[in-house]
């Protein structure tokens, strides 16, 4: 899997390096300052995951994750920040970051972190998940809620479990309210990001509200 690093602190990128590159699946194909270099770097390198710190100069990684990803690129973008949840993280979840990572994490998840992004699947915890949803419900406004024609391809069941992707529930929390295998659920999930061309689970939860099929609940 090809990587590529982005962070305004040379230490913090010889760090990283230093650790993907004692792993034989993990290749760092390159290594940038700001957000401007890793937009170019990526269309140079077509990395499949990219780490992306948050805050820089010239162009910070919320911005830098937004173009990237409108420019059309397969790259996944994990977020890199210092403060857990902050409204760096939050805005580059919405702008199709596939999920974030503490700069203090251990070597043996950051491996982990980028070959379960690599694989297609966003690296939230349910737990995390339901506190982004607090965000979420907190930042958008109901009347600009926006028709969706393309949720009418879903089938009764796969706007189901989009519901409770929504709610923050696990693949194994959904198995367990419909009854159904886990197997079964992850079926579901990959046939509502196809139809939806969404990128991950975090851009179903951030459709969910923008379309207005949930609403926050009683905080608490």
């Amino acid at each position: 899997m090809r990587v590529l690093i982005v962070d305004d602190q040379a230490l913090v990128r010889s760090g990283f390096r230093m650790i993907l590159e004692a792993r034989d699946d993990l290749e760092v194909v390159g290594e940038a300052e700001n957000g401007a270099e890793a937009i170019e770097l990526a269309h140079m390198l077509a990395p499949d995951v990219v780490l992306m710190d948050v805050r820089m100069p010239v162009l910070d990684g919320v911005e830098a994750t937004r173009r990237l990803l409108e420019s059309g690129s397969g790259a996944r973008v994990i977020i890199l920040t210092t403060f857990d949840l902050d409204e760096y993280v939050f805005e580059a979840l919405r702008a199709g970051a596939s999920g974030f990572l503490l700069k203090d994490v251990q070597p043996a998840q950051l491996a982990d972190a980028i070959r379960v992004v690599a694989s297609g699947e966003a690296l939230l915890a349910p737990s995390v998940t339901r506190r982004l949803l607090d965000r979420f419900a907190a930042s958008f406004d109901a009347s600009e809620n926006k028709p969706l024609p393309e949720l009418d391809s879903l089938t009764p069941r796969e706007l189901e479990v989009l519901l409770l992707i929504a709610g923050g529930l696990s693949n194994a929390e959904i198995a367990a309210e419909l009854v159904v295998s886990e197997t079964t659920v992850k079926t579901h999930v990959s046939s509502v990001l196809r139809k939806l061309q969404l990128r991950d689970r975090v851009q179903a939860v951030v459709l969910a509200y923008e379309a207005g099929l949930v609403r926050p609940g009683p905080a608490g």
